[in-house]
């Protein structure tokens, strides 16, 4: 049967949404600013327009859109449809969201956390193609996580599983946002490779980062390549300690893939070579010869689809 979705993914930065249909294919798209500071209500107009022009564009092509999946990030609760206080959406406390698209688009609407609908996005049409089961992992300014088991997102009590980023792989390690220290995001993240690297400057060692007014990962991963021991060392104990969680996902959970994208991955096999090293060295009770570590194959199309996959799923 001929059918298409309406997937919808909120960002902190961004507004991105398209038409999909069955085969994974991005009929048509659209994207504008989120201007997330002027809080929920503007937010949710551009949400809502960007909804109703893509609608009409797909009316327009006589393409039959019967449902439509939005991606946000958490905490959400997926059963009534609400958004809580995410860090990125200032303002967004308790907001209705599906009731409120659902009214405004005529359409049944479902919600997800960004970074499941992202893993279902991977599963069903990426990286994870074939697969039964599958862990993504999103190393980007933070580090996020979605679980698929026997084809379905593991949600876990109130909608908090997968949260790989805030596993504990350094005790009393860096203070990380979420208030723990050591957390896998506090050491592994952009943002986090880019503070140790600015606190490395207060060493007096020789380095090319002091080239940098505001050095970031990339900046890191660009020197470390060039040989500069300050950003190798930095970027080898991130490695080292996303080798660290990634090994104990695959010991508790013995997916079929580990599937990596966000920012951070754009190293390439910068990241995945010595990362696959570490883990091979730290997995002995899994056959992790069996369980490859893949980078995502969506690129930035990863977002809207996750949540037309959402959408079919539902």
């Amino acid at each position: 049967m001929r059918m298409s979705v309406l997937g919808i993914d909120i960002g902190g930065t961004k507004l991105a949404a398209g038409i999909v249909n069955t085969e994974g294919n991005v009929l048509m798209r659209g994207e504008v600013p989120t201007l997330a500071g002027e809080g929920p209500e503007p937010v949710l107009g551009r949400i809502l327009g960007l909804g109703r022009d893509l609608l009409a564009r797909a009316a327009a092509e006589k393409e039959p859109v019967k449902r439509i999946g939005v991606g946000c990030a958490g905490p959400v609760d997926i059963q009534a449809g609400k958004v809580f206080n995410p860090p990125n959406l200032p303002g967004w406390r308790d907001v209705s969201l599906v009731e409120r698209v659902e009214a405004e688009l005529g359409l049944p609407v479902v919600l997800e956390n960004d970074a499941n609908a992202a893993a279902l996005g991977e599963f069903r049409y990426g990286a994870g193609r074939g697969a039964r089961s599958l862990v993504y992992l999103t190393v980007s300014t933070g580090i996020g996580g979605g679980i698929i088991l026997d084809g379905k997102v593991w949600h876990g009590l109130k909608d908090t599983a997968g949260e790989v980023g805030h596993m504990t792989v350094f005790p009393d390690g860096p203070l990380c946002g979420c208030g723990n220290r050591g957390c896998l995001e506090a050491i592994s993240s952009g943002m986090s490779i880019a503070r140790r690297a600015r606190q490395a400057l207060g060493s007096g060692r020789p380095t090319r980062l002091r080239e940098v007014r505001e050095p970031n990962s990339a900046d890191v991963v660009r020197l470390a390549r060039e040989g500069d021991v300050i950003a190798r060392e930095v970027w080898d104990e991130s490695v080292k300690y996303l080798g660290i969680g990634v090994a104990a996902v695959i010991t508790i959970l013995a997916p079929e893939r580990v599937v990596l994208g966000g920012g951070v991955t754009k190293a390439g096999d910068f990241l995945f070579d010595p990362l696959r090293a570490q883990v091979r060295g730290r997995v002995k009770l899994v056959p992790v010869e069996l369980v490859p570590i893949l980078p995502a194959a969506l690129g930035g199309d990863v977002g809207i689809l996750g949540a037309a996959a959402v959408a079919m799923g539902r």
